[in-house]
């Protein structure tokens, strides 16, 4: 894969005077790390979608702050609600000499035999895994072939993925990635549901909000 690298240059504004940045097509982020102090910093938006839209938590990627240059991983993506578009980024920086611990996607691809044959419904467990290693050889993704699931029951576990040698698994062995149900398995959880709250009085759900923009309640 080529390397990812961003241009930044660091900013002097900061809270709620980044909003007038943000509407001058600019992107607010700010990058730490072990030796690293915290350096805000400003992107150009449309080039960082750009950039970061194939972008996972385990892409190690350049940022060129000025001149610096900094390996770094994404450790967050903050997105206005509404637009969908970016509004801060925390990258984090990283040694290539020390090794990390960061989330990898689990990607399902092919077609599982058992949804042909038996009408199987597939369930899935965890789509992201957690790792240690070097930065270098993190991998962009691990991706998971279901046509090993050929019959009701059959899954994969966290201990049939396939990772390179340098790559420590954190996650619990047993854990389900994906696994094969029959379809009236499924029709009798969700009719067990709705018994159970036609008998319990539910009070209305509170969907919790968006994280706050930077600057509303404090200064990054």
């Amino acid at each position: 894969m080529d390397k990812i690298k961003i241009k930044a240059h660091q900013r002097g504004l900061i809270g709620k005077k980044v909003k007038v940045l943000r509407s001058e097509g600019k992107l607010p982020a700010i990058v730490y790390g072990k030796d690293v102090e915290p350096l805000p910093i400003l992107l150009d938006l449309r080039e960082a979608t750009r950039v970061l839209r194939d972008v996972s938590r385990s892409s190690l990627l350049t940022l060129e702050i000025d001149g610096k240059e900094y390996d770094a991983l994404v450790r967050e993506l903050q997105r206005n609600v509404i637009s969908g578009e970016y509004i801060h980024i925390d990258f984090l920086a990283v040694s290539l000499t020390e090794k990390v611990r960061t989330l990898v996607n689990v990607v399902l691809e092919g077609e599982a035999p058992a949804i042909k044959d038996f009408n199987a419904v597939l369930i899935t467990g965890l789509d992201r895994v957690e790792v240690e290693c070097l930065p270098s050889d993190l991998p962009e993704k691990i991706v998971v072939d279901v046509f090993s699931i050929e019959s009701i029951g059959d899954g994969v576990y966290v201990k049939d993925l396939i990772f390179p040698p340098d790559v420590e698994i954190l996650e619990d062995l047993e854990d389900m990635i994906v696994v094969a149900t029959a379809p009236t398995l499924i029709v009798e959880e969700i009719e067990e549901e709705v018994e159970e709250e036609e008998e319990v009085e539910v009070e209305p759900e509170v969907i919790e909000r968006g994280k706050k923009e930077e600057g509303e309640e404090t200064e990054e």
